[in-house]
């Protein structure tokens, strides 16, 4: 989706139905619905199409009392930034439950907006929506448009009323967007880098864990390269993931390194080794994707000096991922931020390499002649051909004369051999061993 789609604003007060409907518009389930106030804090960006044009729809927090969270100002800001860019509006209200002062309150803000307002009464599925919906002509916006968020009522008559207050965008080209997402444990600085990456505050940014609920996506140019940033929740322990919100909070996260071509894992440098980080590394290299290990907070080390030995420290704790770069950061001083985002793209270029057949085949034949497979109860593996299936991440095929006789210890080695001749950095490679007949040669022999 391009950046010059007109974008539209849900906004309303907690608890009305704006992610619900968020999700309707854009046919997802990215933004999460928790019968709780208060579920959704940042902002939440998507894609819609209705009859041929293209829309941004940006899912926002619930503006509610200043003393009814410790969130509210920063969702009011986050609000504010949302409807400071839209084109158009759109004033959520709870049609079975009738108007609040909150939404009088809201009607207020709206009235000093530059772009157009659409009233919005959901949950007009109910019978008690009948009577109150007529209250809404009080906020001085029109009739309202009374949708059922929940069930799909009326959201085509919604999109119609939008096209007619937007301007009109041209279809956007396919993009081939590198998809980033910034994972960690709570409170290491995810939200801290991606508003130094961007440099605005793009998220919320708070010592109290568990802030970050959603998957928030932001489309970026970095130096000629279209990228999307994911901001995650933190992802904890099992035993320690709270039902309701956290607990979808962690599906989010894991479902936005599933999407991602790269995950740049940040590490706390003062908890450089905590479990809970290498099993999301682990997670990210049992998904495919590439991977950059930051250690944030930089700024706070004792020394600067002790980068090599704390690198060494890094590169031990995570021996199973040996392919991924080990960079220093300080979100607070934006120190390091462009190297991670550099490593990035280039991983992402790695990522879709393609190396010739007879390439690959001449490799490994003089691979096995420097190192002969072992032998396996009289036996040895033979290798009469190999290919490269796949890309993101560069797959490869095996044909051999019986997968069994493959030792765990040589296929690190022929993983080593095409890492360091093709210069893998940064992404998992998949090596798929399968059984053929020794009637076939290596294409290189």
């Amino acid at each position: 989706m391009t950046s010059s789609a007109p974008l539209v604003a849900i906004v309303g007060r907690p608890n009305v139905g704006k992610s619900a409907l968020f999700n309707r518009l854009t046919r997802s389930r990215r933004a999460l619905v928790e019968p709780v106030a208060g579920t959704t804090r940042d902002r939440q960006y998507g894609e819609a199409e209705w009859r041929g044009s293209h829309l941004r729809i940006v899912d926002t927090g619930g503006l509610v009392g200043p003393d009814a969270d410790p969130f509210t100002p920063m969702v009011r800001v986050q609000v504010e930034e949302a409807m400071e860019e839209a084109d158009t509006i759109l004033f959520v209200i709870d049609g079975a439950e009738g108007l609040t002062a909150a939404d009088r309150d809201i009607a207020d803000l709206l009235r000093r907006s530059h772009c157009p307002i659409l009233l919005v009464a959901n949950k007009t599925d109910r019978k008690s929506a009948r009577e109150l919906v007529g209250e809404s002509y009080e906020l001085g916006f029109g009739e309202p448009v009374t949708i059922s968020a929940y069930h799909g009522q009326g959201i085509g008559e919604l999109l119609d009323c939008i096209l007619e207050t937007v301007p009109s965008a041209e279809e956007p080209a396919e993009s081939d967007r590198l998809s980033v997402a910034i994972v960690g444990r709570p409170t290491v600085g995810k939200s801290s880098f991606l508003n130094a990456v961007l440099g605005e505050n793009r998220t919320i940014v708070s010592d109290i864990p568990g802030t970050t609920r959603d998957a928030i996506d932001t489309p970026f140019e970095f130096e000629g390269h279209s990228l999307l940033l994911v901001d995650t929740a933190g992802i904890r322990r099992r035993g320690r993931i709270e039902r309701g919100i956290e607990r979808h909070s962690v599906q989010r996260a894991e479902a936005a390194i599933d999407r991602a071509d790269v995950a740049a894992l940040l590490i706390d440098q003062s908890e450089p080794t905590a479990a809970q980080d290498t099993h999301i590394a682990g997670y990210v290299e049992e998904q495919g994707k590439g991977l950059i290990l930051v250690v944030n907070k930089w700024d706070l080390a004792e020394s600067t000096a002790e980068r090599p030995n704390f690198a060494r420290r890094v590169d031990w704790r995570y021996r199973f991922v040996p392919w991924a770069p080990v960079l220093f950061t300080s979100a607070l001083t934006g120190a390091g931020v462009r190297d991670v985002m550099e490593m990035a793209v280039h991983i992402g270029e790695v990522r879709n390499r393609r190396v010739s057949t007879s390439l690959l085949n001449a490799t490994m034949q003089r691979a096995i002649a420097e190192h002969a497979p072992p032998t396996i109860g009289h036996r040895r593996l033979k290798l009469m051909y190999v290919t490269q299936a796949e890309v993101r991440p560069p797959t490869f095929v095996f044909f051999v004369n019986d997968p069994e006789l493959l030792h765990f210890a040589y296929r690190r080695y022929l993983e080593n051999k095409l890492r360091s001749e093709f210069e893998f950095e940064g992404t998992t490679i998949r090596m798929v061993f399968r059984r053929r007949s020794e009637d076939r040669h290596m294409a290189a022999s």
